[in-house]
């Protein structure tokens, strides 16, 4: 008889437990994500507590809200005609052009480059210079470019209660960007987080392609629903944001819906589980961040202590990174230690420093990532491939009569 009856308070405990993990709270569902893909203890919502008591929200509370509004926004639409359902019922047929993986890379502006559309034949004396380093093993041992992203927020949840951008629409933003020479624009769509909307996501995507046709426009957003990507796919977006420390194990799935309906994907990550992670769910552009998006702390080099999980120049990764950047010397090191792009944001946002980061970045070429470890940080190539006679030389610096315009 005593057997039974531990036998049953053991069934009835283990119930309990799985009941309690299905109808626990979608934040806490999200919080435990976070921890397990970074291996870290699971602590109690006190921040989340200390959050609305402060006013200020940390990620914890964008999670819960964003969930709550994609619950409301999936009831709204619940059609199977509402276009942004067919946005996410359709697979892609055949092969649409990938613009956000060639702004990274800047295919349009190497001329024999075979993604180019324009791309030229290469003369004989290039082909038997490449046959040479591919039989030395160094084929894919050749000078990269840099790509400039540009992350437009009026706020950030890295700085609560700080305005440090006022524009009327960020497509005014994004055109005048593109026009400087930035090669991808992210345009946030969390109003209470950043200070934007899918309203301002559509205006930008047309703006920029009034401009130009290799720029990509890339969504950035709270992701936690699977709907977010039908919208940024309806608002005619080249690409979305998934923030790994948010999704978690769910990360796949969302990638291969993605790549179902034709829409190119950004994982953020900051830790090197996280890069893990994404590598393994076969994700082909990640971003690494500096920010901490649970803590909310900025660890300067935590892009440049991660670089060497990436495979060399030229592989099947694309590779950026961000997060605190705020001097062109910054954004240097992160690309000799050989990420492919630069994302700034509150740097030049309302700045007039815009051209000078744009222009540090896209008027030089880098070595390939193979040589990022040979301490020759400090030498800098123009666009043509020759040495510059210093490390500052060909930066725009306050004291240049055209260095704003």
């Amino acid at each position: 008889m005593k057997k039974t009856q531990w036998l049953f308070t053991l069934t009835l405990a283990c119930i309990l437990c799985i009941a309690n993990a299905f109808l626990a709270p979608p934040s806490t569902k999200y919080h435990l994500r976070s921890h397990i893909i970074n291996h870290e203890p699971i602590t109690s919502s006190s921040s989340q507590l200390q959050s609305s008591r402060n006013g200020a929200e940390d990620i914890y509370g964008a999670v819960h809200r964003k969930e709550y509004e994609m619950k409301r926004l999936n009831a709204q639409h619940a059609s199977l005609s509402d276009p942004i359902r067919m946005a996410m019922g359709y697979a892609q047929e055949g092969i649409e052009q990938k613009r956000l993986a060639a702004a990274l890379r800047r295919v349009y502006d190497d001329p024999y480059n075979p993604a180019n559309p324009d791309a030229k034949e290469k003369s004989l004396e290039q082909l038997e210079r490449e046959e040479k380093m591919l039989e030395n093993g160094l084929a894919e041992a050749t000078m990269r470019r840099g790509s400039f992203i540009v992350d437009i927020k009026r706020r950030s949840l890295s700085y609560p209660r700080e305005q440090f951008a006022r524009y009327d629409d960020a497509s005014l933003v994004a055109e005048a960007m593109v026009r400087l020479g930035a090669d991808v624009v992210f345009v946030n769509v969390d109003y209470h987080s950043y200070g934007g909307d899918l309203g301002e996501l559509k205006s930008a995507v047309k703006a920029v392609r009034g401009v130009t046709n290799e720029a990509a426009v890339v969504m950035k957003d709270i992701v936690v629903d699977e709907i977010q990507l039908g919208l940024a796919k309806e608002a005619g977006a080249d690409g979305i944001v998934l923030i790994a420390s948010v999704l978690g194990p769910a990360l796949e799935n969302f990638l291969n819906l993605a790549t179902m309906i034709g829409l190119e994907v950004i994982v953020e990550c900051h830790t090197y589980n996280e890069v893990k992670a994404a590598l393994d769910a076969l994700a082909t552009n990640i971003m690494v961040s500096n920010r901490d998006r649970i803590t909310g702390e900025l660890i300067p080099d935590q892009a440049v202590k991660l670089a060497g999980m990436f495979p060399g120049s030229g592989g099947p990764i694309i590779t950026i990174a961000g997060g605190g950047v705020t001097n062109t010397d910054q954004m240097k090191k992160l690309l000799a230690v050989g990420y492919d792009g630069v994302v700034v944001g509150k740097t030049v946002m309302g700045s007039p420093k815009a051209p000078e980061f744009i222009r540090a970045v896209r008027d030089r070429t880098l070595l390939p990532a193979e040589f990022s470890q040979w301490g020759l940080d400090d030498v800098e190539f123009d666009v043509d491939g020759n040495v510059m006679s210093g490390p500052k030389k060909g930066i725009p610096s306050a004291s240049d009569d055209d260095v704003f315009l």
